[in-house]
C-alpha cells in the first residue's frame, strides 16, 4: 500500500497529545510493514527523526496550517493536490481533520467532539470552523477510529455516524512510563515542589481542562486539613486562561502552587512517578492519556466522574464531580489520610495500565487502513 499520512503535529521538541499519537502509531506501522510506502505530509520544515525507516518519504506542503483559514487551504487545496500527484491508496489523518475534496479512501481518527458540546470554550474562529467542518469530516471519512468506547458512542450520537463506520482503538502507554526510585522522587520533589509531596496536573491548560476548579479544591483542602502538600501544574498555558489566572491570583495558598510550563518527554515520567496523585478534572475528553501514563508509573489517579475516565481507570481510579470543589477536596484528603488507600491505588493503577498498548493500537489502525484501501 501507499499510505499518505497527515503528519503536521510531528513537531520536534513540542510533541503533545496529537503529536505523540501520530508518532507512536506511524513509527510502528512503518517499521512493521516495510512492504508499504508511507508518505508523511508536513506543513513546515520537518525533523529527520520522524523519517522512521527507508519506506518513509517526507513531503512538505504549504501553508503552515495553524489557523482556521490555513487549515482550510491545507486540507482542501494542498492535500487534494498531493493526492493527485502522489497517488496513494489510502489517507490516514490522525488529528480529527480530513479533506472533503481529496479523492482517496480516508481513515480519520476523531479523538472527541468537545467543541460541539462546549463551543464557548473555543476561540471564535476555530469554533466556527469546528461547528461547520467536524460533522462534515465525520460524514466524509470512509472509516473513523475513536480512541475509546465512550468517544465512539459520543461521536455516533453527535455526528450521526453509523456503528459500522467507527471503531474504538484505545491509545497505548509508552515504555518510558514506569515506577521511579525513592531517590528520583526526592530529586524531583526538590526541583518542582520545594521538597514537599505534591498533587499533579499534567497537560495543556485551557477551559475544558477545568484547572480553576482544581485550584479552588486545593485551597479548600489546605484550609481544612493543613499540610505541606503542594499542587504542581505541568503544561503550557494554551488559550482562554483568564479563569485559571484569576483562581491563581485569589488563591490563599498561591505559594504552594507551582507552574512548570511545558515539560519535556525526558522529565515527564519522573514527574508522574513522584506525585502523590495525578488529578484531572476535565469536563470532556476522548481518552485521557495522562491518566494512563500516570497509572503506568504506579501513581494513583483522582479524576472527573465522566464516562471516558471511568472507562480508562476503572476501579483503580478515585472520582468526583468535576464542578464540585468541595467533593474534589474531600477525595484529595482521602488520598493523604486514609490508611492504605494510596498504596492500594498505586498497585491497582499499575495493573490497569497494562491494558493500553501502542503495538496493539498500531496493528488495529493498520487493519483499518487496509480495509479502507480495499473498500473502493
Amino acid at each position: 500500500m501507499r499510505i499518505l499520512v497527515n503528519a503536521r503535529f510531528l513537531l520536534p521538541g513540542k510533541l503533545e497529545g496529537l503529536g505523540w499519537y501520530t508518532h507512536e502509531l506511524v513509527r510502528r506501522m512503518a517499521i512493521n510493514h516495510p512492504e508499504d510506502a508511507f508518505i508523511l505530509l508536513f506543513d513546515r520544515r520537518f525533523d529527520p527523526r520522524f523519517v522512521y525507516a527507508d519506506n518513509v518519504r517526507p513531503v512538505v506542503l504549504p501553508p503552515p496550517a495553524r489557523h482556521p483559514l490555513l487549515w482550510y487551504l491545507w486540507f482542501e487545496w494542498s492535500v487534494p493536490a498531493a493526492v493527485t500527484r502522489l497517488r496513494p491508496d489510502v489517507f490516514f489523518s490522525p488529528d480529527g481533520y480530513c479533506s472533503l475534496r481529496a479523492r482517496v479512501p480516508t481513515l480519520m481518527t476523531l479523538h472527541d467532539v468537545a467543541p460541539l458540546h462546549h463551543p464557548e470554550q473555543v476561540p471564535w474562529a476555530p469554533r466556527r470552523y469546528y461547528q461547520h467542518f467536524l460533522p462534515r469530516f465525520a460524514a466524509r471519512a470512509d472509516h473513523i477510529a475513536a480512541v475509546s468506547e465512550a468517544a465512539r458512542a459520543d461521536i455516533m450520537h453527535t455526528c450521526h455516524v453509523a456503528p459500522e463506520r467507527i471503531t474504538a482503538v484505545p491509545n497505548g502507554v509508552r515504555d518510558v512510563f514506569k515506577p521511579v526510585s525513592g531517590q528520583t522522587k526526592v530529586a524531583v520533589r526538590n526541583r518542582f515542589s520545594q521538597g514537599a509531596p505534591y498533587f499533579l496536573y499534567a497537560g495543556a491548560i485551557h477551559p475544558r481542562k477545568n484547572v480553576e476548579t482544581l485550584i479552588r479544591a486545593f485551597d479548600i483542602l489546605k484550609d481544612r486539613y493543613p499540610s505541606d502538600v503542594r499542587l504542581v501544574l505541568a503544561g503550557r498555558m494554551a488559550w482562554q486562561t483568564d479563569a485559571v489566572d484569576a483562581a491563581l491570583a485569589s488563591s490563599a495558598h498561591r505559594a504552594h502552587i507551582h507552574l512548570t510550563g511545558y515539560v519535556d518527554d525526558a522529565m515527564l515520567p519522573a514527574l508522574y512517578g513522584s506525585a502523590t496523585a495525578l488529578v484531572n478534572l476535565s469536563l470532556h475528553e476522548g481518552f485521557g492519556l495522562p491518566l494512563a501514563e500516570a497509572m503506568a508509573c504506579g501513581t494513583p489517579v483522582m479524576a472527573s466522574r465522566i464516562p471516558v475516565f471511568e472507562e480508562v481507570c476503572g476501579a483503580a481510579g478515585l472520582y468526583a464531580d468535576p464542578l464540585d470543589a468541595q467533593g474534589v477536596a474531600g477525595a484529595l484528603h482521602r488520598l493523604l489520610a486514609e490508611p492504605g488507600l494510596h498504596e492500594r491505588m498505586g498497585l491497582q493503577s499499575l495493573e490497569r495500565s497494562r491494558m493500553f498498548d501502542w503495538d496493539a493500537a498500531a496493528a488495529a489502525v493498520y487493519g483499518l487502513l487496509t480495509r479502507c484501501a480495499n473498500s473502493r
